[in-house]
């Protein structure tokens, strides 16, 4: 029995796989305990508890994002080297404003009393600049127990070359504080975003181990693993003490699902949107996910790896509202899942996307959630009514301009993500997932020009299937720094052994063995001087050509300077869980269906339920196609065919 689960800012999605079919269900979160609609869910879809040893749980989480964003973390305690204890307050010095003469003051990630000063200080060789005297270490001990921090986070200078000293640290902290260990979370050289990052893991590391355990407590005998930032997964019980790995968790499933299904359908080159209740997230895929160390959670970097992908505040539950100077805004603001969009009838007022949808005809109201929710029209109308008499407008031209201010947000999204990276829009197929992402489809690929799109089988609840498509893996990574044609490829391959050696020993308690593990070594390049770098697979020899036409073709050109080596990345994976997706069966496409006139449409628009479409049918009107977990919506000029696995496949006229 295999579970997905991806919990997001307002829906839960399930995906099971028993007995060779799978189901899916999708029910509203319960953000103050996600761990209550999970064991809902499990209820819902009828799994019993004598079933839980053999049930094999893989969780997309939202419980250490939302920790950070919220600024929800425990009270934790900073340890680095003396003369350094405002360096997480200090960061880069760069300005959210840059010409903002008052900038807001916003408090440091740490007070200044849970900061503490030791020695054990290494240069940037890897000598001893200033030892750890035993004394130091009694006092630092003696200083977390006054403190009574519930987490430690450890950040000393160049501790990835030498981890002694932290390691020592670490060994006095008072037992049942969680520790963070910045020679063990990133290895890297960049003491601010090492500490940061490190700082992260403390922060939200409790938050996340506790809810683990509780969720693991409501599985008794239950396999449970968690899905990490970088598509792989990894076991509950490792999962919490790497919190920071799990940020962009759920994302991550949707995107390995769409890998995989992009395969099947014969299309690798994607650029995927995936629009939930709370917010889209936009990525490429090319063959395989796209992955950064450059990523950013609300205003702190997280040097981890992680899907490269840009997130904006726009989804089904985005509200709307017209601001001081007339103007309609749509975002970032949500509803949630409590109380959610007015037409959910849980007490919410303000108007959003999904009412502008439901007013527009594009959303049934008897259809939702496959009819297991019904939505209340009364309610929309009255939301976007005040939002209609503020703007002057007809109710319908109101709910228009809703849905086509965030269509922009999105189409924004997606820019930044293909043409400002030099990439066609054009020449890729655009991949819509999420509850809400069928219903924007269309539109989102012509605001950029692109005729193909392809709505996934299982859409709606895509990251819960991506769970059960990642393999389990892990994502190493050391700062090894010099000139590249400098260091012998002897020591880089010494290095990337000791690297394989970490990470077979911690797959090996998820039961993968050695031979069964694929490795993928990289390096992270520049050229002498510079700031950021460019990653390049490693060979086994340096192959500097290979880096000057990679930074030609992403920055437009080369220089004639050294290329310094910065950092090894080694990824680990296991291999693909074999999860047919099945083909449909053939049969007869349908001929008849029902016609509903929705706005704009006064002849009727065909109704089609997806699960009875058959392989090859054509639809060549406008239409709505509902299923339990989405609907998608064909606009005038596009064409939709269902291929063998159930993807709906879109053609622009």
């Amino acid at each position: 029995m295999l579970l997905g689960v991806d919990t997001g800012g307002t829906f839960t999605d399930f995906v099971l796989f028993h007995e060779g079919r799978l189901r899916v269900h999708k029910l509203l979160s319960t953000p103050d305990a996600p761990e209550r609609a999970i064991l809902q869910g499990v209820a819902e879809l009828g799994i019993r508890p004598e079933q839980f040893s053999s049930l094999r749980v893989v969780h997309g989480s939202t419980v250490a994002t939302n920790a950070v964003l919220e600024g929800k973390g425990v009270r934790t305690v900073f340890i680095t080297n003396y003369g350094l204890k405002d360096l997480l307050s200090l960061g880069r010095q760069a300005r959210a404003e840059l010409y903002a003469l008052q900038p807001v003051k916003l408090p440091p990630p740490v007070p200044p009393e849970l900061c503490l000063e030791t020695g054990g200080r290494l240069g940037a060789d890897g000598s001893v600049v200033e030892d750890l005297d035993p004394s130091e270490l009694a006092r630092l001990r003696a200083e977390l127990q006054r403190l009574q921090p519930e987490a430690v986070a450890i950040n000393l200078l160049f501790s990835y070359l030498d981890p002694r000293f932290e390691e020592a640290i670490e060994a006095i902290v008072p037992e049942g504080i969680f520790v963070s260990r910045s020679s063990a979370v990133l290895p890297e050289y960049r003491e601010y975003e090492r500490g940061i990052t490190t700082w992260l893991n403390a922060w939200v590391g409790p938050r996340v181990e506790g809810y683990l355990q509780r969720l693991a407590a409501g599985l008794p005998g239950a396999q449970i693993a968690v899905m990490q930032s970088c598509g792989n997964t990894i076991g509950a019980s490792l999962a919490g003490r790497r919190a920071v790995n799990m940020l962009l968790s759920g994302p991550a499933g949707g995107l390995s699902a769409a890998r995989s299904i992009g395969a099947l359908a014969g299309r690798q080159s994607l650029l995927s949107f995936d629009m939930g209740g709370t917010s889209t997230d936009v990525a490429l895929i090319d063959g395989e996910l796209q992955l950064s160390n450059e990523g950013r959670i609300g205003r702190w970097p997280v040097s981890v790896s992680m899907v490269d992908m840009h997130t904006i505040g726009a989804g089904g539950g985005s509200i709307a509202r017209v601001d001081a100077g007339g103007l309609l805004q749509v975002g970032p603001e949500s509803a949630g899942a409590a109380p959610g969009p007015a037409c959910y009838g849980r007490g919410g007022e303000e108007a959003t996307v999904t009412d502008a949808n439901l007013l527009l005809g594009r959303l049934l109201p008897d259809a939702f959630l496959g009819g297991g929710m019904a939505l209340d029209v009364a309610a929309a109308e009255a939301a976007v009514g005040r939002i209609a008499t503020r703007l002057k407008l007809g109710l319908h031209e109101a709910a228009e301009g809703i849905v086509r201010i965030a269509n922009e947000h999105m189409a924004r999204a997606l820019r930044v993500m293909s043409v400002q990276r030099g990439k066609d829009p054009r020449q890729m197929t655009l991949c819509c997932f999420g509850g809400a992402g069928g219903l924007h489809v269309c539109a989102l690929a012509e605001a950029l020009g692109m005729h193909q799109a392809m709505v996934p089988v299982h859409g709606g609840v895509l990251s819960a299937l991506g769970m059960l498509t990642a393999p389990r893996g892990r994502q190493l990574s050391h700062s090894l720094q010099g000139v590249l044609r400098e260091i012998p490829p002897e020591m880089i391959n010494q290095a990337y052994a000791e690297l394989r050696e970490q990470g077979e020993h911690s797959l090996a308690l998820e039961g993968l063995s050695a031979d069964s593990i694929q490795a993928s070594p990289s390096l992270d390049l520049r050229y002498l001087g510079q700031a950021h770098t460019l990653t390049l697979p490693w060979q086994g020899s340096p192959d500097e050509e290979a880096f000057h036409l990679a930074h030609q073709q992403r920055y437009g050109h080369r220089l004639a300077l050294p290329v310094e080596l910065v950092t090894l990345r080694l990824r680990l994976q296991g291999p693909e869980p074999d999860l047919p997706l099945g083909h449909l069966a053939p049969g007869s496409p349908q001929t008849e269906t029902r016609h509903l006139a929705i706005h704009g449409f006064p002849q009727g628009v065909a109704v089609w339920r997806r699960e009875e479409l058959v392989v090859a049918q054509q639809i060549d009107e406008p239409a709505l196609l509902t299923e339990q977990v989405s609907t998608t919506w064909i606009a005038p000029g596009w064409q939709c065919v269902v291929d063998p696995h159930g993807n709906l496949i879109l053609d622009r006229h």
